[in-house]
Formats: C-alpha cells, structure tokens, sequence
C-alpha cells in the first residue's frame, strides 16, 4: 500500500508505528459557524480512510478535535448577544448533524481545546524551558529560527519568509516569523496560566492534544492543503522542539473545492452550506468523485450528475437485494466469480494506491453494470449474493448508504402478485400493488 506524504512530496510505502494498530490526527473545525462543502472534503475523505482501513482489520485510534475557544467565536458571540460556549455548543451539534447526515462514521475521539487547556499550558511551559519560546509582556512566543528544517512541508525557506514579512507588525517578537502561543487578553474566554491570562494560540493546541492522546509520533495527520502552512509548519516546529520528531510518519492533504472556479470564502459568502444540500450521498459521491489531492470545482450542473449516479445506485442495489430476498437467502459469501473478483481486487487496489476514489468508484459503476446485466438473468441465490457482496464491500469503504430493507412474507407475496400482474398485462391490478409497495418503502 502506497500513500504520497505531503512532508518528502514522495509516494511512499504505508507502514504503521505498531503492527494493526493505527493512530490518524485530522484538524476539526473552529466552531462558528455551520460547515460548508469545502470544510466537509476532508471530513469525508479521512472517514474514507478509517473505513478502509478498519476494512483491513487495523485498530484505528482516530483522532479531530473542535476548535472551541478563538477570536471568530468570540466575534460571533458579540454578534449574536449570546455566550461563547451556547456559541461553541451550538455549531458542534450542528457540524456533527452535517457528519452524521454525510454518513460518516462519528465514534471517533473529540478533544475540545476547552477541555486541554492545563496540558496546553504545560505544553508551552516546557518550550519555553527548552527555551525554544519566551515570554513577552503576558504573551509567549515560539523561536522558530531555533527550527533547523522550519519550512519543508509547505517548502518555504526561512530566509524567503523572513524577507516577505513585515517587521514592524510586533516588536515584542525577537523575529518576525515567531508564532504565538499564549495571548494575554481580557476580551472573550480566556483562562489562567503562569504566563498571564489569556488564552492559546491556535497552532499549539492540535500538538498539545495529539501529545496527551496518543503520547507518541503517530502514523497519519492530516487535513485540508490550507493548513500546510503555517499551522501543519507550526505544529511540526513545537514536536521537533520537544519531542525530536516531525509528529506524524505521514502528512495527508487534499485539494481545496472551488465553486465555479471561485475559492469559497465564508467572508464574501460564495459558499454552499452541507445542511442545505438535499442529497447528502450524492454530496458524499460528488466529494470522492476526484482524487484527494486534487483541486474540486463545483457547479450545480455537474452536481446533477452525481444526483444521477447515485440514484442509479440506490436503484441497481434495491433491484439486486430484492432478487435476493425473494429467493429469502440473502447472506455474504465468499466471491469466487473471477469477474466479480477482479472488480474487488480493482477496487481495492485503487484505494492502496493513495486512496484513488476516482478510480475504486469507476470499479464500482462496472460492478453496478453488471448486476444490471445479470439481474436480467436467472441466477442461483450464491450468484446473486456474490454481487450483493461486493457491491455493499464498495459501498461500505466509500460511505454510500442505501438502505436495503428485508421484506415480510406479505409483502414477499405482493411483490411477486406485482411481478405477476406486468407480465399479464394487468395493468390496473399493477398499478393498486406497486402503490402498496411504495407505501411499505419496498420500491
């Protein structure tokens, strides 16, 4: 299995820290406002991921934080007249309605940097007695020139950086690129710390968490391609500094969604909110229609398509389950069909190969070809179950939820009455028992 590593801008072969065990990291939102696409790309790439890889049989500790305390919530709070907690609350029920509704697995650990805020504290302490940070009137700072490969995942060079800043944006700072990571403050939430009373800088508190959740390197973090620099940059600087490693064996990033060729910006407001999307699953299909790692441009035109494909899905699976069941034997089975089997083996072997989306979705359209083609024939149920197989293995890894409901023997009968009746030409009879089926759900 192979994973391109944003860090050596290399595709490398994957190897876990542990042997099946594996430890993902993946930015959370700042909860203030509602998500929108681009926010919900990485969401429902990383849950793709974890899914493959429990799919694997690994143990997968994984890890997103919410971003619970910052100056945008505190905006936000100002705005509203509301309390920033009733603020925070509010929006990370929100965004885990948005991920629940995109299908996304939500058992994962949730660290809210409200929560951490004693170990974030620690955290900056010991920088500051390897003297890698210092203390300037309540606020403390990260030396970051004391960082030997500062720059290399966003493949910036300090000298570039430093010439491109502006020096008199803060004397406090012994240099211009040094990041913060306590602010002094009496506006908002803040908290006490031998510093001053304040509250974190942002870029401290993911390495913080990852440092008291998993208390070693992991294998795998990752996010949007907007967090290389500074926060990913930011975030390796305080583990080398501590810890002499870069925090992660392998640093994932996908693309950023434009919307018509537009960067989506909640400032401007170009942005299309996941709540008010009503095809959550053709969102999920749109969103891994592309690679990763590549850019993704949204138009509502293009969008009807996915609406499409994965109606066609829904439908060839309904069609499929239903053979199934009325043969009232539906069960996995091993697949030893070769053409089945070589769209599994196409599938899978995309996913290892930098989790290609675009290519495992392309296994299975040919896959849902097939069964069209063959729910047209009189098979055996292990044939049909061969098919049902692989295509919820597909559908399973890629997050695609169709509901497939087992019908009652009542409705088994009416079902076949209904067959009966088209065949017949009995199109009155029909048309009053596919009106019940409609109603039980069952087409």
């Amino acid at each position: 299995m192979k994973i391109y590593n944003s860090y050596t801008d290399q595709l490398e072969i994957f190897k876990t820290i542990h042997d099946n065990q594996l430890n993902i990291y993946v930015c959370g939102p700042t909860v203030y406002n509602y998500i929108h696409i681009g926010n919900a790309r990485p969401v429902v790439f990383f849950d793709t991921v974890r899914r493959f890889f429990e799919a694997k049989n690994y143990r997968v500790k994984f890890v997103s934080n919410f971003t619970d305390v910052d100056d945008k919530i505190i905006q936000k709070a100002i705005e509203e007249g509301k309390d920033e907690f009733i603020i925070s609350q509010h929006y990370i029920k929100a965004f885990l309605n948005d991920v629940e509704s995109l299908n996304c697995l939500s058992d994962y650990i949730k660290p809210k940097v409200t929560q951490y805020m004693d170990h974030i504290i620690d955290y900056i302490q010991m920088l500051i007695d390897k003297d890698y940070a210092y203390k300037v009137h309540g606020d403390v700072y990260f030396r970051v020139e004391k960082i030997k490969d500062y720059g290399r995942l966003s493949k910036q060079e300090v000298n570039d950086l430093k010439s491109g800043s502006r020096i008199d944006v803060n004397p406090d700072k012994e240099s211009p690129l040094d990041f913060t990571l306590w602010k002094k403050t009496d506006e908002g939430l803040k908290f006490e710390s031998p510093f001053s009373t304040g509250r974190p800088g942002w870029h401290t508190e993911c390495v913080a968490m990852i440092d008291d959740i998993f208390g070693e390197k992991i294998d795998i973090h990752g996010g949007g391609s907007d967090l290389k620099f500074p926060h990913h940059e930011n975030e390796i600087a305080q583990s080398l500094a501590l810890n002499n490693h870069r925090l992660a064996n392998y640093w994932m990033h996908n693309g950023r969604v434009s919307i018509k060729d537009t960067k989506m910006s909640k400032s401007i407001g170009n942005v299309i909110l996941v709540k008010d999307v009503d095809n959550k699953m053709a969102l999920r299909y749109f969103l891994l229609s592309t690679h990763y790692r590549s850019p993704l441009n949204y138009d509502e035109e293009g969008f009807q398509m996915y609406v499409k494909e994965f109606e066609k899905l829904e439908s060839t699976m309904k069609v499929l389950f239903r053979k199934v069941d009325l043969l009232g034997q539906v069960q996995e089975v091993k697949i030893t069909d070769q053409e089945i089997e070589k769209l599994m083996n196409d599938f899978i072997s995309s996913l290892e190969d930098d989790f290609n989306t675009a290519n495992a979705i392309t296994a299975l359209q040919a896959l849902t070809k097939l069964i069209n083609i063959q729910v047209r024939q009189n098979k055996t149920s292990d044939e049909y179950n061969q098919l049902l197989s692989a295509i919820r293995y597909m559908t399973s890894i890629l997050g695609l939820k169709v509901e497939l409901k087992a019908m009652t023997d009542e409705e088994r009968q009416i079902y076949r009455d209904w067959t009966q009746a088209r065949k017949n030409k009995d199109f009155d009879q029909a048309d009053i028992l596919r009106d019940q089926l409609l109603e039980r759900g069952i087409l």
